[in-house]
Order: C-alpha cells, then sequence, then structure tokens
C-alpha cells in the first residue's frame, strides 16, 4: 500500500477544499451578516494542514491500483467531511457542538439533507450560502464517483456501466480518461445548475434563494434556506420546476452526456433503467393523490396533485425538500415514500438509495428463479434492453443488496440501543443510509433532539449510503489488508 502517494493526494485534496471556504466569506463581506471569519479561519487552517501533507511526499510517483483506489475514496469522504466542519465548529451563530457540526457537515457533503438546525432563516446568509455549497459540490462528488471511478473498482454490479455507457466513460484503467469524464460530467452539472437558478428566478425567488435551492435541486441534497423548504415559497410553479429539475437529476448523468454528444434524445428512450424509473415515479404520485383525494386531505384537486407530485418526487428521489409533511399524511403514504427512497435515483446520477438498476436487476432475478422452478432445465438468461447479463453482475447486485440489509439492520439496532424508539431508528437509519434526510416520528422535522451517540452513529450512515456500501466495507475485511 503507497501510503505516501495516498497522503500527498490528500494533502492536494484539503488544500483545494480549502478554496470552498472563500465563497462564503464573500457573501458574508457582501450581506454584512458578521459571520465570515470563521469561513477565513477554516481556510488558513485547512491551507496549512493541506501543504504539511502535501510538501513532505511531494515527489511520490508511485501508481494506484484498485486496493489503493478504495482507500482514496473513502478518505476522500472522510477527510473532507472532516475539514467541511470546521467553519461550522468555528461559528458564534448557530453555537454547535463538535458532534452537531460534523453531523451537519457530513449531511450537506453526502447530498443528505438531515438538519440538525432549526430557525434556520435567521441564521447568517454565509452560513446558509455554505450549506448549500456543501451539498453542490458532494452532488459532483458522487456523481464523479458513481460514472468514473466505482465501476473500475466493481463496486456491487455497477461494472456494467463501464461497457454499458457511451463517450469517455468505457475505459476501466486509472489513466486521464477518468480526469476527461469528469470534465464533461462538469459542465452538465454546471449548465443543469445554471438552468435551475434562472428557472427559480423567473418563477420569483430572489437570486440568494435561487442559487441556493438550484444547488441542493441538482444535487439532490434537500437543504433550504428555510424551515418550511419550498413549502415557504407557497409557489406551485415553483414545485413544478422543482420536481423538473429532481428527475433530470435523478436520471443517469452519462444518458445526458450521451444525448449532448449525439443531440438526440434516443439514449434516453433505449435506457431501460430511465424507463423503469419514470414508471415508478408515475405510479407513486397516482398512489398519492389517489389516497390523499379519498381522504380530502386538502381543498382541491390542484393543491392535492401539487403537493402528491411534489412529496412524491422529493422523497423517492432522496431529496427531501417539501411543501407539507409528509409524516402527517393519512394511512401507509409515509412509510410507502420512506421504502421507495430504498429504490432511489439511477445509477451514475446525484441520487440515493440502492438505485433503479439494482433493484430492476434483483426483480428480474426473482422471475429468474420463478421461472426455473416451473422448468427446471431450461437456461434463462437476466437482460437489461437487449443485453443478456454475465452472471457475475447480477451476483455482485446481490451481494450488495446483502451487504446493506445487514448495514441497514446493525445501524437501526444500534439507533435502538441509544433509546429511540421503533418509528424513528427505523426512518433515521433509512433518511440517513438512502441520503434522503427527513424521517418519521422524532427526526421528521430535524435531528437536533436526538443523543450525540445517534448523531455519529447516524454520520456514519450517510457515508456508508454515499459510498455504496461496499466501498467502506471493503475496508473492514483481512485480506484488503494483507495484499
Amino acid at each position: 500500500m503507497q501510503f505516501r502517494t495516498i497522503i500527498k493526494i490528500l494533502g492536494q485534496l484539503v488544500a483545494l477544499f480549502s478554496l470552498t471556504m472563500v465563497p462564503p466569506a464573500l457573501v458574508s463581506l457582501i450581506y454584512k451578516d458578521g459571520g465570515g471569519v470563521p469561513f477565513v479561519l477554516a481556510f488558513i487552517f485547512s491551507v496549512l494542514i493541506g501543504l504539511m501533507a502535501y510538501y513532505p511526499n511531494r515527489k511520490e510517483r508511485g501508481e494506484l491500483k484498485a486496493r489503493e483506489g478504495f482507500l482514496i475514496v473513502v478518505l476522500f469522504w472522510l477527510v473532507l467531511g472532516s475539514f467541511a466542519s470546521v467553519p461550522l465548529i468555528f461559528l458564534d451563530e448557530p453555537n454547535l457542538s463538535f458532534a452537531d457540526a460534523v453531523f451537519e457537515a457530513f449531511s450537506g457533503l453526502t447530498t443528505t439533507g438531515a438538519t440538525v438546525l432549526t430557525g434556520i432563516e435567521y441564521l447568517p446568509k454565509s452560513v446558509l450560502f455554505y450549506r448549500q455549497q456543501l451539498q453542490w459540490l458532494g452532488g459532483m462528488g458522487i456523481i464523479v464517483l458513481a460514472v468514473a471511478v466505482l465501476p473500475m473498482l466493481g463496486v456491487g454490479g455497477m461494472q456494467l456501466y463501464r461497457a454499458e455507457t457511451p463517450g469517455p466513460v468505457k475505459d476501466s484503467k486509472m489513466t486521464p480518461r477518468i480526469a476527461d469524464t469528469a470534465k464533461h460530467l462538469w459542465y452538465i452539472y454546471v449548465a443543469l445548475t445554471a438552468a435551475c437558478t434562472l428557472a427559480y428566478k423567473v418563477a420569483g425567488m430572489g437570486w440568494f434563494d435561487a442559487i441556493c435551492h438550484a444547488f441542493a435541486t441538482i444535487a439532490i441534497g434537500g437543504f433550504s434556506t428555510y424551515d418550511a423548504s419550498i413549502g415557504h415559497f407557497d409557489s406551485p410553479m415553483i414545485n413544478f420546476i422543482c420536481v423538473v429539475f429532481l428527475l433530470i437529476a435523478a436520471i443517469n448523468f452519462s444518458l445526458h452526456y450521451a444525448a449532448v454528444a449525439s443531440r438526440s434524445v434516443r439514449a434516453y428512450l433505449r435506457d431501460p433503467e430511465f424507463k423503469v424509473f419514470l414508471f415508478i415515479q408515475l405510479a407513486l404520485v397516482v398512489i398519492c393523490f389517489a389516497v390523499l383525494s379519498s381522504n380530502q386531505v386538502y381543498s382541491d384537486g390542484d393543491e392535492t396533485l401539487d403537493h402528491a407530485l411534489f412529496q412524491a418526487v422529493s422523497i423517492s428521489t432522496t431529496a427531501g425538500f417539501a411543501t407539507d409533511s409528509f409524516s402527517a399524511w393519512p394511512l401507509f403514504l409515509p412509510i410507502l415514500l420512506i421504502f421507495s427512497s430504498f429504490i432511489g435515483g439511477c445509477a451514475g446520477s446525484t441520487g440515493g438509495g440502492m438505485k433503479v438498476v439494482r433493484v430492476f436487476l434483483l426483480y428480474l432475478q426473482g422471475i429468474r428463479e420463478l421461472n426455473r422452478l416451473v422448468h427446471p432445465r431450461a437456461i434463462y438468461s437476466i437482460k437489461l434492453g437487449r443485453k443478456a447479463l454475465p452472471d457475475k453482475v447480477v451476483e455482485a447486485v446481490w451481494g450488495f443488496f446483502s451487504a446493506y440489509a445487514l448495514v441497514f439492520v446493525i445501524i437501526m439496532i444500534a439507533l435502538l440501543g441509544t433509546g429511540l424508539d421503533n418509528i424513528t431508528a427505523f426512518s433515521a437509519t433509512a433518511a440517513c443510509l438512502n441520503n434522503l434526510g427527513p424521517g418519521l416520528g422524532d427526526v421528521a422535522a430535524h435531528y437536533g433532539d436526538i443523543t450525540d451517540t445517534a448523531k455519529w452513529i447516524l454520520t456514519l450512515a450517510m457515508v456508508f449510503g454515499r459510498l455504496e456500501i461496499f466501498t467502506l466495507l471493503v475496508l473492514f475485511t483481512p485480506t484488503f489488508w494483507r495484499g
């Protein structure tokens, strides 16, 4: 294991990450909110630590293999999440404990959107901007991770995209092609953010709110600059814009790249995961609308459709924005929406959850096993679109699902051990492991009232969810350290 090369890379990353403290400091200067000093101090601290890690190891030139790749990816999120909490620790307003600052920073960077804060609209503008910026940067990191890095490491069946995705994603080696892929994805990500910002502005938001909410929307993060989230604006137009951009951001960014490169929408129409994703979204909206209408929760059909569409898309794509408290909805809807977050967005998107393609492959595998019971000697292949998948991909997806379930159970039991009730523990685990944000019970509005121990456990859950389980889990195997 080339530890010195890894330390050098992490030093560069931390020094680069320190630049993210500059925009909030400038926002503080513009709005004169008195919150800029902690960001300046955090910038100096991060630069110094980054250079101290980089400089002694600057001449290391080792070629990185898959093992080092796993370690770098995990350390990337852990280290940057830790440094992201530094300005929050320095802040006078809000005055956060160490556990709260780390929870908020990791929630932002992993685009979970769970918060310990209340009275958000009264916070300094610099703090509000920093929270949204964290989600935006985390969202970009997720896309590069999901499309460029994880397929090479063979994590949980996503290696099928190494062959499937168009354009610069095909290469499987750690080469400049990753940088090329990341560059193309970056252009698309920035363009979508700009378009979302303009749409929000035209719909009636101020520039500050439009930029902040566009950051969180494209990253499928869920942080807002108001306690009431998107519901603060009370605008069906803003709700609809949010839904449209959440759906776009929850689609595989490789498809966006293919559509831009070929100037055609055929890439979307040919993709089986895209079709399944849209079907799931439509089904959820119809169910929510039908139940809300039959229980007469809202005054008329338009209002019912507005809330049903918004909450169904927001929760199932793991954004966690809200126009109303879905936890108070009738019958089975709160639990249905929490379960929908397990599916999440498409692979290679900023959404959380297990990803649509994996759940679809599990469904196809289940159908195959039923067919085998009827015709034991027949040979059935699993096809994604027109392409038959090798069994090792299906096995990897089953392995991923097993690991996901195991991690879920362990985290939920650990939360029950901290004194949380069943519904709160279950929904908090689902909300953080799926990078959703809001839960049910004591965490329906915010996470400020749970114990510090529970916050640390849930911070780990966020990282597990964001790193697709295997990437982090592999570090706990003796084989990894023996090689």
